[in-house]
């Protein structure tokens, strides 16, 4: 259940058009799904505004279809992350419209019509076509959490111009996640361009002294421009969602 879900069941109680017990019912079947293996929150669409999201690594695919099912059987919009494609297969094999990215890795589930909720674009900037997969996951998550969403690719401080052409289109955004590996450097390029808040992911992707992002991480919390947000290595994810709840507000 989600907030329009409940407050939809309580405008039918104050128009005496559905019996408070059934509500009370519904109520009671929150907010825990305990599957012996999982326990899945239904609670968490009331709490924070989106359904909890189904981290690929680790469960079988068996796994990732019952709680997949769990989600989806309450109207849920299901995402999962980090998903390789013989998992995805089989998830697509238990529900027809289950969509899946190869690059982002990331299977999606729709239950509930697409609501735009944010004030705004979105935008997801990648320094290079080895950071796409990363920043797909970005785009995809913010898509289905309600954003419109906006893509810039191959844009690395290596040719300066590319980035400095989509200065319009930069300064337009609402939020923006910066996608860099190697040396980091994009996301205080764009820091220092707008006047929007910059979410910086930094990648694994580099040469042997990257050290696996480590390098790009240190760079963007050593920013020079002043109001970068960092997030993890890789953690496309979780820059999404940040950028959700900024746009929200």
């Amino acid at each position: 259940m989600n907030q329009d879900q409940l407050r939809r069941l309580l405008r039918q109680v104050r128009e005496r058009k559905i019996d408070p017990e059934v509500v009370a019912e519904e109520l009671c079947r929150l907010p825990i799904d305990d599957l012996g293996f999982a326990r899945v929150d239904h609670h968490r669409a009331l709490r924070t505004g989106f359904p909890e999201v189904i981290f690929g690594p680790g469960k079988t695919a068996a796994q990732i279809i019952d709680i997949a099912r769990s989600l989806a059987g309450r109207k849920h919009n299901v995402l999962v992350t980090r998903l390789d494609a013989e998992k995805a297969e089989a998830v697509q094999a238990a529900f027809a419209d289950a969509e899946y990215s190869p690059s982002a890795r990331t299977l999606t589930i729709r239950r509930s019509r697409r609501r735009i909720r944010g004030r705004g674009e979105i935008l997801v900037v990648a320094a290079g076509t080895s950071d796409l997969p990363v920043a797909e996951e970005a785009a995809v998550t913010a898509e289905i959490l309600g954003n419109r969403v906006g893509r810039i690719q191959d844009v690395g401080v290596s040719g300066l111009h590319r980035i400095l052409s989509q200065e319009k289109t930069l300064r337009a955004a609402a939020v923006l996640i910066v996608v860099a590996g190697m040396e980091g450097a994009l996301p205080s390029v764009v820091a220092g361009m707008v006047d929007r808040p910059v979410i910086a992911v930094p990648t694994s992707i580099g040469y042997g002294a990257s050290f696996g992002g480590l390098a790009a991480l240190l760079a963007m919390l050593n920013s020079c421009a002043a109001g970068v947000t960092v997030v993890n290595i890789d953690n496309g994810f979780g820059a999404a969602v940040a950028a959700t709840l900024i746009n929200r507000r």
